[in-house]
């Protein structure tokens, strides 16, 4: 996890990403016990109300699981919703706009493909 936050979004929005983040790259797997809200709230010198938000963010996606007296853990399947949901988010935000673009301005398939594949080869 990052050690700062930043004013981009809420903070507790951030404490979601951030362990989503470690999910998705595989710090955590599935069945991991996840940090605290004490520990979060203590790292980061935040509200533990705040902590508690960021982690409810991930219970309510099904990503993360409460067993009661012991922690929050990583839920099965956790991995795979995410990428899911980033893959989509990818290409909508990035995918669509270039396409978009590239119609307008008439770029072919061919066109698009070669400047992926030329980028790629750097």
């Amino acid at each position: 996890m990052k050690s700062t936050f930043d004013d981009s979004k809420p903070i507790f929005q951030q404490i979601a990403d951030m362990i989503a983040d470690d999910i998705v790259d595989g710090q955590l797997n599935e069945g991991d016990q996840i940090v605290s809200t004490t520990e979060l709230s203590k790292f980061y010198q935040i509200n533990r109300a705040t902590a508690q938000k960021g982690l409810a963010i991930l219970v309510d996606a099904g990503l993360v699981f409460k067993q009661r007296g012991v922690g929050m853990f990583v839920a099965d399947g956790a991995k795979k919703t995410l990428l899911a949901k980033r893959k989509q988010d990818f290409y909508k935000q990035y995918v669509q706009p270039m396409l978009d673009e590239a119609k307008r301005i008439h770029l072919t398939e061919e066109e698009i493909i070669h400047f992926i594949k030329e980028d790629t080869n750097d």
